[in-house]
């Protein structure tokens, strides 16, 4: 969980980042990426529009949420987890160099989300293995579905 002053920080971070692009971080934008980096975890877009109301008491329309996720999809400020149709925030809003190929492990009992990394060579060996089977990679994006530590300390 981040502090209300790191999430200010990445915010502004993210704000001139989406400057240099010519692009705009509105104040919709900013409520629906605060969330999703306040929360740790993945949500729908029917999850940051009962935050946003919730936290900052702003009705955001369901269209506006996917038209906000969108911008900042492209933006490459959250990623959307295909297989659950939810967002995350990106982990490296703040970084200024390049990271790998993201990876996203999920806890299917809480919906939290770690960003990894995989290297470089991994991602080519396994596009390599997909076009030796008859196909082409169109996104190299994985989705590993997990258990995290702390649910499974609790089943245990």
């Amino acid at each position: 969980m981040h502090s209300t002053q790191n999430i200010n920080q990445i915010i502004t971070h993210a704000e001139t980042l989406c400057k240099s692009h010519g692009a705009r971080l509105t104040t919709k934008r900013k409520l629906v990426l605060s969330s999703l980096i306040q929360s740790g975890k993945a949500l729908s877009a029917y999850d940051l529009i009962d935050l946003c109301k919730e936290n900052f008491n702003e009705n955001i329309p369901a269209m506006s949420v996917y038209r906000i996720l969108e911008f900042l999809e492209n933006e490459k400020l959250v990623h959307k987890l295909k297989l659950a149709n939810k967002y995350v925030a990106c982990s490296h809003i703040t970084c200024n160099h390049d990271h790998g190929v993201p990876q996203f492990l999920i806890c299917g009992t809480c919906d939290h989300v770690k960003e990894i990394s995989i290297n470089k060579s991994t991602i080519s060996q396994l596009k390599n293995d997909v076009e030796q089977a008859g196909f082409q990679l169109i996104n190299s994006q994985l989705e590993m579905n997990c258990i995290c530590n702390s649910c499974q300390d609790k089943s245990a």
